[in-house]
């Protein structure tokens, strides 16, 4: 998955904009999916078991002997309860859950609880250069800071779980959204951070709910319309903010040269074009 540069994204339609931005193909029953991407090297992928344990193995692009010999992953559990097998230490994963594993561990395995309500695990890796310990996080454990008001259509809660104050990692940061029923703005104002790239999964929407992905420069925006379980990639020179026709939950990942979670370049309403 290359993206286009600031300037080439200007130019292109709207079916090449879902092309090269947007990831509508993951989650399938059965397989484990990755996508490579060469913002930050990032790899989004999915696993969704079934009847059998599904392993994560390297991918030949990778010239790797194992997923994570130098790579770290974060892990959501978006279905059903489940556990994830590394290195034969079971962690069981109930919905919303997440765990973090480390550079170096080499047998990962996924697996659903009951085969007939699957679990559904959300795969967001970056480059590491260093092992930090495989460690799980309940929902409840995650640090969750409420913002936005009702008002402005914002309110949301921010579960903050991979980050240098809780769940440390080599340059992951990753957490979740989730807005208040009655609100449907994201991220707004909108702001950029050229540190670091940034991968949004949209998630717990109806099916005919759908979300307005804002991106691309302030003084050149376009969008993306989102379904349920959804990725999009968000360079670092892009905007990210979004509405949605009801209201919906997205795992935000980053990575690049920082953790900081307010490392970011703050533009207004009154900057988009």
């Amino acid at each position: 998955m290359l993206l286009p540069d600031a300037v080439r994204y200007a130019t292109i339609s709207a079916a090449e904009l879902r092309t090269h931005f947007l990831i509508d193909n993951l989650f399938t029953a059965g397989r484990i999916d990755r996508i490579w991407c060469d913002a930050d090297r990032a790899i989004i992928g999915s696993a969704v078991p079934i009847e059998k344990p599904l392993p994560l193995e390297a991918v030949p692009e990778m010239r790797s002997a194992f997923f994570c010999e130098r790579r770290e992953i974060g892990i959501l559990n978006i279905g059903n309860p489940g556990a994830v097998t590394v290195d034969n230490k079971v962690y069981a994963m109930d919905n919303l859950d997440c765990l973090y594993v480390g550079m170096g561990c080499k047998d990962i395995r996924f697996s659903s609880q009951t085969p007939e309500k699957s679990a559904r695990f959300y795969l967001l890796s970056y480059p590491a250069h260093r092992d930090y310990p495989v460690t799980l996080a309940r929902r409840t454990d995650a640090q969750a800071v409420k913002l936005g008001t009702a008002a402005t259509c914002n309110s949301r809660t921010i579960y903050k779980f991979i980050h240098p104050d809780a769940m440390k990692s080599c340059q992951l940061v990753m957490g979740f959204t989730q807005l208040d029923s009655g609100s449907v703005w994201n991220t707004m104002p909108p702001h950029t951070h050229l540190r670091r790239s940034e991968v949004y999964l949209y998630f717990n929407m109806a099916p005919d709910v759908r979300v307005f992905h804002l991106m691309g420069r302030p003084d050149e925006t376009r969008h993306l319309v989102i379904a349920d379980q959804q990725a999009v990639v968000s360079p670092a020179w892009s905007i990210h903010a979004g509405a949605g026709t009801a209201a919906y939950a997205f795992c935000w990942g980053m990575g690049g040269e920082n953790q900081a979670f307010n490392d970011m370049d703050a533009l207004t309403t009154g900057d988009l074009i």
